[in-house]
């Protein structure tokens, strides 16, 4: 790991970490403030669990990714879940934001592009393959391979079927 890698992963992190152990100290606050999205969901579960329970869990997966991805084990997939945490708490602060007065709409402007460079830094994360090919490129160059050595393999038989062909007209 570089280092680039093993400071700016932490750092990255750290955010996601203090926000949902916040939200894990203020889970009321959290579940009123996100009811909106955790109501449907809690009655589309198939298991009985309130919109408390469920914004734990929103606030334990994001203090779980952020931890991940801190110690750079499961990066790619802890980053998923942070952009996609990040996204939901973005959206539902900045609807429920006060705009009431000049401070507040910016503060509310300064959190969302806050929030959208947080998204960003972890969408980042998620495709970082910490300079190793990722498995796309792994999945194209053995398909090449495969391609060339099935071409190479006709050729050949494409020789031995004519020197054999040759042998028996020829005799």
């Amino acid at each position: 790991m570089t280092i680039v890698r093993a400071l700016a992963r932490p750092m990255l992190a750290s955010s996601f970490i203090f926000a949902g152990l916040d939200r894990l100290r203020h889970a009321d606050a959290t579940a009123a403030q996100l009811s909106a999205v955790l109501r449907p969901i809690s009655s589309a579960l198939p298991i009985e669990a309130s919109e408390k329970t469920l914004a734990r869990a929103l606030a334990g997966a994001q203090v779980g990714a952020g931890v991940l991805l801190a110690a750079g084990k499961f990066s790619r997939p802890a980053a998923v879940v942070l952009a996609l945490t990040a996204g939901l708490n973005t959206v539902v602060e900045y609807r429920n934001a006060n705009t009431d007065t000049k401070e507040n709409r910016s503060h509310r402007r300064n959190q969302l592009t806050k929030n959208i460079g947080l998204i960003g830094g972890a969408l980042l994360a998620s495709v970082d393959t910490a300079g190793r090919p990722g498995l796309a490129w792994r999945t194209e160059k053995l398909l090449a391979s495969g391609k060339k050595t099935a071409k190479t393999q006709f050729k050949n038989a494409d020789k031995q079927v004519r020197a054999l062909a040759h042998d028996v007209t020829g005799q």
